[in-house]
Formats: structure tokens, sequence, C-alpha cells
């Protein structure tokens, strides 16, 4: 591989870099791993060119991880084209991860009031990687959002009300681990947002939730806390997320974030 080729294979999986000399790491592994990322809301479907693109690999590699994720189960060939998309096995594959979080089920009811209420979409969130990841949501039928908040969206940990209440929740040692592991791989997200993140820390000593008033989109106004107990180990953050129209940051701050803690207080630890 040329000198070239390893640098773009590197920026676009850093995981590879990341582990490089780690005899245990399986970068085939890896690799499958990252295109299956690849696809999204966005992009649905994608052809092994688009895919050598993203990842920065060269066609016979990706050929044979569409061929193997096709065998298995994670990718299917889309009707009538030479294009894929995910298959249904990644959705088996997080299902016993939901399965398992009874809080779950045990928080519909009171998010459901909640969203209703506030005219939002109230969810809830764990990590993953540099990102929290909605493992549950409710929306009110009379929300307005343009991209409707469901399981499996991701938002980034340093932009979001979510990801600085995850990062409040945190002991030290797991808080600075994760600012530093933001401040390598995201500089430009860090330096973005880097001010409001110590903002919504400041704010979450205060008064126990985190706001964000467009910081990621600015047609959102967010308040967000975490649970008080871990769940499995994992830290599980809510948020309650309004269109800026039906919210001002007094209402965030004097209402919802009051409420949304009365929520979390109410649920079964």
């Amino acid at each position: 591989m040329t000198q070239q080729k390893e640098h773009a294979v590197s920026r676009v999986l850093p995981a590879d870099l990341a582990h490089a000399g780690d005899k245990q790491f399986a970068t085939t592994l890896a690799r499958g791993l990252h295109l299956l990322k690849c696809f999204s809301p966005d992009r649905p479907t994608l052809a092994n060119k688009d895919l050598c693109q993203l990842l920065g690999l060269p066609k016979g590699t990706v050929s044979r991880l569409t061929y193997t994720l096709c065998q298995l189960g994670y990718l299917r060939q889309a009707s009538g084209s030479a294009r894929f998309e995910l298959g249904s096995a990644t959705v088996s594959l997080g299902y016993p991860l939901l399965a398992n979080m009874r809080l779950r089920q045990d928080a519909r009811p009171a998010m459901n009031a909640l969203a209703d209420y506030a005219r939002a979409s109230v969810s809830m969130g764990i990590r993953d990687r540099l990102n929290i990841v909605f493992i549950e949501s409710s929306r009110s039928r009379r929300a307005r959002s343009s991209r409707t908040a469901d399981i499996g969206l991701s938002y980034p940990i340093a932009a979001t009300a979510i990801g600085w209440a995850w990062l409040a929740a945190c002991d030290a040692q797991e808080r600075q681990a994760a600012i530093n592991e933001i401040r390598i791989k995201e500089p430009a997200q860090w330096e973005q947002h880097e001010k409001n993140l110590l903002l919504g820390m400041a704010q979450y000593r205060d008064m126990g939730f985190c706001a964000s008033f467009g910081d990621l989109r600015p047609e959102i106004v967010a308040v967000a806390a975490p649970y008080p107990h871990r769940v499995n180990g994992r830290i599980v953050v809510f948020n309650c997320a309004m269109h800026v129209s039906r919210c001002t940051p007094e209402q965030a701050n004097n209402d919802i974030g009051p409420r949304l803690l009365e929520m979390l207080a109410g649920l079964p630890a």
C-alpha cells in the first residue's frame, strides 16, 4: 500500500491508526464495522464505489467486505440495483442491549407525558464513542421538528445538552478521558463548542440540568440531565428537545428543566 493510500485509510478509519501495533486488534473486523456505519438516513443505499470513497479502501477490499456482510445478513442488495442497504441482522444485533434495559419501559409513560406537555421530543441516550445514541424516544404529535427523534439517532457529546449532561455525570477521571478524546479526534468540534460545553456543565452544577440554545441545530432548544443511577454500569441521560418557536430560554430553565428533573426523580431506581 502506498503512503498516500495509508493516509487515506487512517484518516477515515481512525481505529486503524489508534490501534497500530496492537496484535490483538482485528483490523478486518474494524473495517467491516466502519463500513456499516457509512449508512445513514441520508445515505440509505451505497454502492461499492461510494464505500471505497468514504472508507479510503481499495475496491477489492470493499467488495470482499460487502460480500461477507451480505452473506451474514448485515447488508442486502437494494432492489433492482447494484447498491447495498443495511440488512435485518443489524436490527437483531441491538435487540439484546435494548431488551436488558428495563428503564426504557419504566420511563416511557413519564417521557410521553413530558413530551405532550412541552410539545417536544423526549429521549433517553447512552454513550456511543464520541456521541450519545438514543435508545428510547417519545414525541408529541404537536412537536415541530425537521428530524424525528428515534432510537438509533445520535448526536455529538461536545455539541449537545444531552452530551454535556453525560459528561457532568461522569467521575473526574472518566470525564477527563472523554474530553481528551474529543480534543484529539474532533479538534474542530471541540474548538467550536468548548465554551458552551463548559457553561452547560456549570449550569448542571447550579441547577441539576444542562440547556442548549441552538448550539448544534439553530431551531432547537434542549434541556438534559442524567438519570441518577447507572444502568448496567452505564450512564443514562435524558433530554427534552423543543422547537425554538415554542420555548424561550426562560421557559427552558424555569419550567422544562425542573420538570425533567421531577420526571427523573420519579423513576424507579
